[in-house]
């Protein structure tokens, strides 16, 4: 935290977690590498673990009537992933972003940087499918961490 004498600055730490997924033989496409849409898959598997992480499932947010549809995706690709490879999903959310919800993922094999992008999320209200804004168990959670 940094103060002065007019104001006080909270700085908040983003929520990390690691995922690791081995890659399996239907991840891969003809060529022998992991399918390029698939690692949109790894993504959420490191978004939920996260929120799992958190205490928060996200099927819990479900049951409490809530969705996070995908607004935006982008992934850049670095290297190419093989068969029963160990990859490490690194997931980021920062808590001061906007109410939109963007999570970062960084997938690793070891020291090789094999992908990078973002998410995009908002969340809306199950029946209705309308925007709101998040539910206070989230953010209680989120800042907590």
């Amino acid at each position: 935290m940094i103060e002065d004498q007019q104001s006080t600055i909270v700085m908040i730490e983003p929520v990390v977690h690691t995922t690791q997924i081995r890659v399996r033989y239907a991840h891969t496409d003809k060529m022998g590498i992991v399918y390029n849409g698939n690692y949109l898959m790894f993504f959420e598997i490191g978004r939920t673990e996260l929120l799992r992480a958190a205490g928060l499932p996200y099927a819990q947010l479900e049951l409490d009537g809530f969705l996070l549809p995908v607004l935006e995706a982008h992934v850049v690709y670095h290297k190419p992933a093989r068969y029963d490879e160990m990859l490490d999903v690194i997931t980021t959310y920062n808590p001061e972003s906007s109410p939109v919800l963007t999570m970062k993922y960084v997938i690793r094999r070891g020291d090789d940087l094999i992908v990078s992008g973002f998410t995009k999320h908002a969340f809306v209200d199950a029946a209705s499918f309308r925007p709101v804004r998040p539910p206070r168990s989230f953010l209680e959670t989120m800042h907590r961490l």
